[in-house]
């Protein structure tokens, strides 16, 4: 059979068509939910490094300025917040986690990447962790520099998340953060330094590394989460008032009862060590426990490890331990398992297992 030229330039056409319809089809579609930070901040120059105005691009010149994220998803991208994230509330976190919720229903959502300021991305992170019933990966990334320094690490770490997002390999890991070419778990995973590119690092090491594109995986949480979780993000309107009391030489009685006044259900005391409390507050903190506030030790060390009944008679005195996890992880935890009814010993309890 013969064609004119035109016609076959129409059938060349189509099967152009369809070869980039079937590479579209191949790629896992990621969505990109970004809430501010340094990831999406602007210096006054290119040497402006760690002086600059957070929270000032919007998520779809971030798309734009990466123009390679199209060689490894299909990606769209949705501004939730515009913020520093020293500035996140609980409020913030529930409407987060209810829209992220949402989107893992979808069948044409395959991962998610979440955009944040490394302030507090390790408490968003693990607030995820707890609160989103989904296998699919859920990838938090920020960055130490604007994208307008020298050196810039954001673009790196944004390509990276989304291949995280993207793969197969990540589903069912729980919530990741993607920094500095690691993959670490967000429940573990903290920040360490603030002006470094390496600022953030789990204790107990990273799940693996993103190398030009690809993923290599090194362990995997034991801790619940996600979708083996028993608090859920759609069921969850409140969470519960806890503070953070830090414990210091010379450390005033009076902090954590100035704190207790505003009505808090829990109070973590962030303590030296292995999470010890100086002999003027432990009456401060049995007074309050007498009261039906929730005490929990933690260690403001930057890798503790509270033991029960060390430094303190924690089953004589109805206290709970934070385990391994930091003061603000430990209030977090804290403030999702104190929204439904519970006492001490079932507060202990999810402390161990989470």
């Amino acid at each position: 059979m013969m064609f004119s030229p035109f016609s076959r330039k129409l059938v060349l056409a189509g099967l152009t068509a369809l070869a980039l319809g079937a590479h579209a089809a191949d790629k896992p579609n990621v969505v990109i939910l970004a809430t501010g930070g340094t990831i999406a901040g602007a210096g006054a120059g290119t040497v402006n490094s760690a002086s600059y105005q957070s929270a000032k691009v919007p998520v779809d010149k971030l798309i734009v300025s990466v123009p390679e994220l199209g060689n490894v998803a299909s990606v769209r991208g949705e501004q939730v917040f515009q913020i520093a994230s020293e500035s996140f509330t609980n409020a913030h976190l529930l409407q987060l986690g209810k829209r992220i919720s949402a989107l893992a229903k979808q069948k044409d959502v395959d991962g998610i990447v979440v955009t944040h300021g490394t302030d507090t991305l390790e408490e968003t992170a693990f607030f995820l962790n707890l609160t989103v019933h989904t296998d699919k990966p859920i990838v938090l990334v920020g960055s130490m520099r604007p994208g307008t320094a020298m050196s810039a690490d954001g673009s790196l770490n944004l390509y990276n998340a989304v291949v995280v997002a993207g793969s197969a390999d990540a589903q069912g890991k729980g919530v990741l953060v993607a920094m500095n070419d690691q993959i670490d778990a967000g429940r573990d995973v903290s920040k360490s330094i603030n002006i470094k590119t390496n600022a953030f690092a789990s204790q107990w090491g990273p799940l693996g590394m993103v190398v030009e594109g690809r993923n290599y995986w090194f362990r995997a949480p034991v801790k619940r989460h996600t979708s083996n979780s028993e608090f859920d993000i759609d069921k969850l309107d409140r969470l519960a008032e806890v503070e953070i009391v830090y414990g210091y030489g010379n450390v005033a009685a009076a902090n954590a009862q100035v704190l207790a006044e505003r009505g808090v259900q829990a109070i973590i005391h962030a303590g030296t060590g292995n999470g010890s409390v100086a002999d003027r507050v432990v009456p401060v903190l049995q007074g309050l426990r007498a009261k039906g506030v929730q005490i929990v030790r933690a260690a403001h060390v930057p890798a503790g490890f509270v033991l029960r009944n060390a430094e303190q008679p924690d089953d004589k005195y109805d206290w709970v331990v934070a385990h391994d996890l930091n003061p603000q992880k430990a209030r977090i935890l804290a403030a999702v398992a104190l929204s439904q009814p519970g006492d001490s010993k079932n507060l202990q309890r999810v402390f161990w297992e989470y």
